[in-house]
């Protein structure tokens, strides 16, 4: 039976959602608040039964080619001498570093470009109000057109303002004390293939990442509590930060030079969404929106276009659409709470407050990328065995 659906968020999880309902023959219209589509982002990576989800779509092996080229993660010194290192092509399996390591622009376009051709795309527009009767939803769009829809499929991320439409006050998010900015600097030629990350005294961190753009993905962290830094403008985040790691030492002064003439700044407090339930009446949720993990987990690109398939398939099975809504959500709780599982002890652990704590935390690094424990050790970064749903009822190979 085709349907008529709305996907509310151009993305990876609303552009893999896009692409599985069209192909089961549903009329789908994707709708973006944005004026076009939205390349940049920072480093994601696919891991397991997320690229099994990419194989079936026939998008892994151009992934893989499309990737950031990053070979693996080393933890430096003041003085970028290695302290501890994991080389993804040492290990059995992912690693803080996995196979497919791409950036989130890339990713999307990768997803986008055969999406538009099974599905509407509108830019420019978005979700203002939801009537929903139980049997169709109807929707107010902020340009001012009404239109009813079988389903609506929200896909906007971790501060989606439809979930929040018509899940109210639901979300109980975990604050995860971290904050965390990111943005693109001028490669120079002492950057190499591998993800750099200087643990600083105060609970800081400066990390620098390859991409396949000619350019170095940076990124500034500090371990504490949220203290409303993501309500600031960028004027005053990027003053913060400067004053924040202007000793942090390394190439904290290379970096935050960066930060001032960087053309894609992103600034987010981490936290989790958690909600009881990702469905009402005829609207659903999916990726961040549903569950955010943060980039903790290691999981989150993972997450999206598995629950994405999920929730295609689900509705592809023919039944009646709050019978499918409720399987989606039965399948993806599992995978969702372990990956949410992250103990904050961990970041902790990793942004140390004193000299000491660093000397401590390199000691154990360099101890965990000895070859006798590297591999056990690489598979804890990696997040280890993850709960994941069982792929083989949902639709076949492209």
């Amino acid at each position: 039976m085709s349907r008529r659906i709305l996907v509310s968020g151009a993305s990876v999880a609303g552009n893999t959602a896009a692409w599985w309902l069209g192909r089961l023959g549903h009329d789908v219209t994707v709708v973006e608040r944005a004026p076009e589509f939205r390349d940049g982002g920072q480093n994601v990576d696919v891991r397991g039964v997320g690229r099994e989800v990419l194989r079936r779509m026939g998008l892994e092996r151009v992934a893989l080619e499309r990737g950031t080229g990053e070979e693996g993660t080393t933890w430096i010194d003041e003085h970028g001498e290695v302290v501890a290192a994991f080389v993804t092509d040492e290990l059995p399996g992912d690693g803080p570093t996995a196979e497919m390591e791409i950036l989130r622009g890339d990713l999307a376009r990768l997803l986008f470009e055969p999406a538009r051709e099974r599905a509407t795309f509108r830019f420019g527009d978005r979700i203002e109000r939801i009537d929903d009767d139980g049997r169709q939803a109807l929707v107010t769009f902020g340009s001012g057109a009404r239109e009813s829809f079988d389903l609506v499929v929200v896909a906007e991320g971790v501060g989606s303002h439809t979930r929040e439409l018509v899940f109210p006050g639901e979300n109980d998010p975990r604050w995860m004390d971290l904050t965390i900015a990111y943005f693109t600097i001028p490669r120079v030629p002492d950057d190499n293939r591998m993800w750099r990350w200087y643990a600083a005294t105060g609970g800081r961190s400066i990390s620098l990442r390859p991409d396949n753009h000619g350019t170095t993905r940076a990124s500034l962290t500090l371990q504490q509590p949220p203290g409303g830094e993501d309500t600031w403008d960028e004027d005053r985040q990027k003053r913060y930060l400067r004053e924040r790691f202007a000793d942090a030492g390394w190439q904290a002064e290379r970096v935050l030079n960066g930060m001032d003439e960087t053309p894609d700044f992103y600034f987010d407090v981490l936290r989790q969404v958690r909600l009881k339930r990702w469905r009402k009446g005829r609207v659903v949720l999916t990726g961040d929106a549903a569950w955010c993990a943060t980039p903790l987990a290691g999981i989150g690109t993972t997450l999206a276009v598995t629950g994405a398939y999920v929730l295609a398939g689900e509705i592809g099975a023919g039944d009646d659409v709050p019978a499918a809504l409720e399987r989606y959500e039965a399948a993806m709780r599992p995978m969702v709470e372990d990956g949410q599982g992250v103990p904050k002890i961990g970041p902790r652990l990793l942004h140390p407050r004193s000299r000491l704590g660093v000397r401590l935390l390199h000691g154990a690094l360099g101890l965990a990328s000895r070859p006798s424990v590297r591999d056990l050790a690489a598979k804890l970064f990696a997040g280890g065995d993850r709960t994941t749903p069982d792929l083989s009822g949902y639709p076949p190979h492209a």
